[in-house]
C-alpha cells in the first residue's frame, strides 16, 4: 500500500469515525496492509481488497477482556 493509499483511508478514517488521532502505519512486511492507531493504542489492519478495485477492508478485532 503506498503512501498515497495510506494517507486517503486515514483521511476516510478520520472523517467517518470524527477522531483526528486516528493514523495508519505502513506494514514492514506486507505491502498490502497498513495498521491502524487511534493515539498509540492499536486497533486493527487495514488491506486491499483482493479484487484489485481501489477498495480496502478494515479489520478490527474486539477482545473479551476489552469489553465491560
Amino acid at each position: 500500500m503506498d503512501e498515497k493509499a495510506i494517507r486517503k483511508i486515514e483521511g476516510h478514517l478520520r472523517g467517518t469515525f470524527a477522531n483526528a488521532r486516528i493514523t495508519l502505519v505502513p506494514r514492514p512486511r506486507q505491502k498490502d496492509s497498513a495498521e491502524v492507531y487511534v493515539g498509540e493504542e492499536f486497533i486493527g489492519v487495514v488491506f486491499e481488497d483482493e479484487d484489485g478495485d481501489g477498495s480496502y477492508v478494515f479489520n478490527m478485532s474486539i477482545l473479551a477482556e476489552d469489553l465491560p
